[in-house]
């Protein structure tokens, strides 16, 4: 069995509200619906931020841009 670990996450009273209201129609707990979302969308974060630091390293080259028209056409010799 994986050795889990705990955290602690603050919430909007909205939203712990939620959570909760959630967890009690369902029978299970909040833990299991936050566990869920970080599953979830933790890949999806983890992208978006790659993303992020890869287009800022872009902006700050001197790299020029060419349209993608021309890279096609090298691709296609």
């Amino acid at each position: 069995m994986a050795i889990t670990k705990p955290v602690s996450v603050r919430l909007s009273p909205d939203v712990e509200k939620r959570l909760h209201a959630l967890a009690e129609a369902t029978g299970r707990t909040a833990t299991f619906y936050v566990k869920e979302a970080i599953e979830v969308h933790l890949e999806e974060l983890e992208e978006r931020y790659w993303a992020d630091k890869v287009v800022a390293r872009w902006e700050n080259s001197d790299q020029k841009t060419r349209p993608a028209s021309e890279l096609w056409a090298e691709l296609n010799l």
